[in-house]
């Protein structure tokens, strides 16, 4: 929930048509590329080396099945993704019930050790008040507590009205591959 709120900011900034009533979607995507420099088979860590030789130490937990296949120079892709779904919904418009789902984690089947770590969750807030000089919102989340977010655009809330439903859905996902 608490993620969901930060991330209840940048939808309000993202260049969104808030008049149509399909959702939109914004994602980012970032990619990292290391190098297996040490690993600790007892402690179950592995040292990671980046281009610019900046290295960082991540603990491999037991849902890490394929741990013991990994070698030092193995070459660790890391492509994370995450995406906001904003949709404005009208009084009275069905409202999708809001969720926070536990993370799913999908192991590769390959040759070598992979795998994908996926959430998503899902939140309804209630449009309070629209200050167009600003420009900003507020708005209402379900458990009662009020916002108020600047707004990047002002075409963005040009046809949002007090008492409209704003549906956010914040996905992130991390694809884990070794090679």
């Amino acid at each position: 929930m608490k993620r969901i709120l930060a991330v209840l900011a940048l939808s309000f900034a993202l260049p969104v048509a808030a008049s149509v009533q399909k959702p939109k979607t914004v994602s980012e995507t970032a990619t990292i590329k290391a190098v297996i420099d040490a690993i600790d088979h007892e402690a179950r860590t592995v040292t990671l080396k980046d281009k610019d030789g900046n290295d960082v130490t991540i603990l491999a937990g037991p849902e890490m099945k394929r741990f013991d296949e990994l070698q030092v120079g193995d070459k660790v892709s890391f492509r994370y993704t995450q995406s906001v779904v904003v949709r404005v919904r009208k009084p009275g418009e069905p409202v999708v019930a809001s969720s926070s789902g536990e993370p799913s984690i999908v192991r590769s089947a390959g040759a070598r050790p992979g795998g994908t770590i996926t959430q998503q969750e899902t939140m309804n807030v209630i449009v309070k008040a629209i200050d167009p000089k600003v420009p900003a919102v507020t708005v209402q989340a379900e458990d009662g507590r009020t916002m108020s977010f600047k707004v990047e655009d002002k075409g963005l809330i040009k046809n949002v009205k007090s008492e409209d439903r704003v549906e956010i859905t914040y996905t992130e996902a991390l694809l884990i591959s070794v090679e």
